[in-house]
Parts: C-alpha cells; structure tokens; sequence
C-alpha cells in the first residue's frame, strides 16, 4: 500500500468529492461521482455486516473502514479510469439475510469484490453464491477454519471454494492461542467452558478446549447457552459450583458481557475469556465494573500500536465517522484494499480496461495479492487464509482494553 497524503485524502473527505452509494453513517452524495476519483468506469466493493442489531459496532466500523480504502483509492487514482464505489447491506447476523444479500450483489454487474461477512455462520450462507458466480469475497472477521480448509480440516485440509479469502487469523490458532496464555501466563488450570452453539462459538470454544488438555489443564464443567438468552443465572451458579478458576466463552460479547457480570454476582470472583467476539468496548459496557481482568485475544498486533496503522488511525479520525473502528476496522480497510489491489492487476493486464470476465479474472488475481497494509504484510496462502498469523491477549483495565500480549502460536 502507497504512502497516502494524510492532509490530501481529509480535503478531499471535506470537500465531499469523494461518494459512497450505500446506507451509512455519512451523506458525501453532494460531490460530483469523477471528481477527485479515479475516472469513467464504476467499480462497486460491496459490503455484508450487521449494521443494525446486537453486533452493529462491529458491523459499522467494517463498513466505515471499507469506505474510507474506497475514498482513498479514489483520491489516488489507485486504478486508472475506474472510480469504485461501496454498497453496504444488512445482515443483522442472521445467514438467511447473508444468502439474500449475496444474491444481491451477484444480480449487480458493477459489484466485483466484496468485504464480509463477520460471522462465520453468515459465511456459510454464502460462499456458494459467490463461488457460483465466481464472485471473489474477503472477510476482515471470520475465523472458523473450515470456510477454507473443509469440515474435515483437523485431519485433511481442503478448500471448498476459491473465491473466499480473510485477512483475520483461524480459530486452529486463536483458541490454542488463548489457552496457552491462560494456562502458562496467567496460571489458570481448571475452566468452565461455555459455548452459544453457534458456528463461531463452538468451533472456537472446542480448539480451546483441545489445547488447555493438552498443556494439563482440567475441565470443570461445559454449557451451551442460547444467544437470544440474557439471563444466565443458572449456568452461573453453575460456574460457582465447579470450583473453576476461570471460564473460556466461545461467542459474541452481547451475551458475553452479561455473563461475565452475573458469573461474578453469582460470587465467582474469576475472569471471563473470549475471543474477538468479545473484544468490543460493548462488552465492557455490558459487563459493568465487575468485568475488570476478564480476557480476550483478538487477531492481529493492536492496530493503535502498529507504524503501519498510523496513517489509517489518522485518516479515519479525520473523516468524521459517528462509530469507531473497533476490531476489524484495519482488517477490513485491508480486505477492500486487496480487492483494489486486484481490480488494478486485472485492469492492467487487459490494457487499462475491465475484461467481460472481471469478477472470474479478480478472483484468480485475488491468490497473489500481496502489499503492505494497515495490519501489517497482507497475501493469502493456497486456502484463502491470510498469511500473518499473529494475534493478541487484551485484558480489561480501568475500563477499556489493553493489550497484555501479542505473539505467534506455537503448536
């Protein structure tokens, strides 16, 4: 990624010549669609999030990140003749609304690339839809290792569908990740694992699992909670009860912040630990004072503290957006940069046009892309997956997250 004028791209955000044509936080429709842009071709990037609901602060700075790599792309004139556009739909994180709005951007020729969705269960939904219309997506969020490498991906990795890509990390890694650090850093051995069923949770919950066995942690109970739930009381005294010294949450922090509060009510006074499902500054909203030393990893080194991220941190601040960033907003400036990145090889390669078969030539163009991005080296390996593996252990304290260790896994 180019070194990007930081006063250029906010005049350029002021001045309104840069528009997003989708619902959104910011109204920049009054500037002309090729002013400051990159010229006559319309490029869209869309995007699947939930912009409404329990996981909108994640869904929106997914949204708003994307946004700002599409003004920017423009501003620069990153791909000569093409000026590219967002349209952002609303999954509410349901994998029906995903499946139906995968079908949108399908019917829309413009679209040829798209960032999404965060849940894996969503992704599910709709890998095939794209894949049939070879339609290239990259997540900035989903981590469950079987969207790229099959169900059976703990004994023969296989990729299902080469038109899926993340730049997040895997759950092969985050959960074994979490339960090193839980063991051996923070001297826990005995966890109360809790899960909500779903295709995040679970998955992560269960590498987790595996891996506190095997460095001789002991299991002291295990739940399955409903995520419509919000009274946790019972699994609560359950926890109390089980003598553990810690609990491990496969899930999302709307439920997370909740339990955590009523574990400790419940009069076990031990740490809550997630992944970066719960890391959001909701779930310390959620969690209340009580949430003081629980945990969560997230992938990637913080982005605050990243060189690499100064100008993105920045740039973003500058443009006025209502949300913040939160986890996946330099993920997923780096999604729609790759997907840029793409169109730009594919235009070149067909003297300074699109071809007919854009979204199959992006697509393929998509498995070498490799630059420097806000999160660090940004390539993809033969599943999809994204090369940097690093992750993070943040803890709560004084009421936010910080960040208490980064590093590898080293399974």
């Amino acid at each position: 990624m180019r070194q990007r004028s930081l006063i250029a791209i906010t005049a350029a955000l002021a001045a309104g010549a840069l528009t997003l044509t989708a619902c959104g936080s910011r109204d920049d429709s009054a500037g002309s669609d090729s002013e400051g842009s990159g010229g006559g071709t319309t490029v869209v990037i869309g995007v699947d999030a939930p912009l409404t609901g329990d996981l909108s602060a994640l869904g929106l700075g997914i949204k708003n990140s994307v946004d700002l790599a599409a003004k920017t792309a423009n501003k620069e004139k990153t791909v000569d003749g093409v000026t590219f556009k967002v349209e952002a739909l609303d999954d509410q994180a349901q994998p029906s609304s995903g499946q139906q709005n995968a079908t949108k951007f399908v019917a829309n020729k413009d679209v040829l690339g798209v960032v999404g969705p965060l849940n894996s269960s969503v992704a599910e939904s709709m890998q095939k839809v794209f894949d049939d219309a070879k339609l290239v997506e990259v997540s900035p969020a989903n981590t469950n290792p079987a969207l790229t490498q099959g169900t059976d991906w703990q004994k023969t990795k296989t990729r299902p569908y080469k038109s899926y890509f993340r730049t997040a990390t895997t759950d092969a890694i985050q959960g074994p990740f979490a339960a090193q650090y839980v063991f051996n850093d923070a001297k826990k051995k005995k966890v109360f694992v809790i899960d909500d069923k779903k295709t995040y949770g679970a998955g992560l919950a269960a590498t987790f699992t595996e891996e506190f066995k095997k460095l001789g942690g002991k299991i002291a109970g295990t739940e399955h909670i409903n995520p419509d739930t919000k009274d946790f009381s019972a699994i609560a005294t359950k926890v109390k009860n089980s003598g553990a010294d810690v609990v491990y949450y496969g899930g999302e922090y709307p439920q997370a912040g909740p339990l955590s509060k009523q574990i400790k009510a419940a009069g076990a006074k031990i740490p809550v630990v997630g992944g970066d499902g719960i890391y959001s500054a909701d779930f310390i909203k959620l969690a209340g004072a009580s949430g003081t030393g629980d945990l969560a990893t997230s992938v990637g080194a913080p982005v605050e503290e990243l060189p690499s991220a100064k100008e993105f941190v920045a740039n973003y601040k500058a443009a006025g957006y209502k949300e913040a960033f939160e986890a996946y907003g330099g993920y997923s400036y780096d999604s729609a940069w790759a997907i840029i990145e793409a169109v730009k090889k594919v235009v070149e390669d067909n003297d300074g046009k699109l071809p007919s078969d854009a979204r199959a030539k992006v697509t393929a163009a998509m498995q070498n892309v490799s630059f420097d991005g806000v999160t660090g080296k940004v390539s993809f390996d033969e599943y999809g997956d994204a090369t940097n593996k690093q992750l993070t252990v943040y803890a709560v304290e004084n009421g936010a997250w910080k960040a208490v260790k980064s590093g590898t896994y080293t399974g």
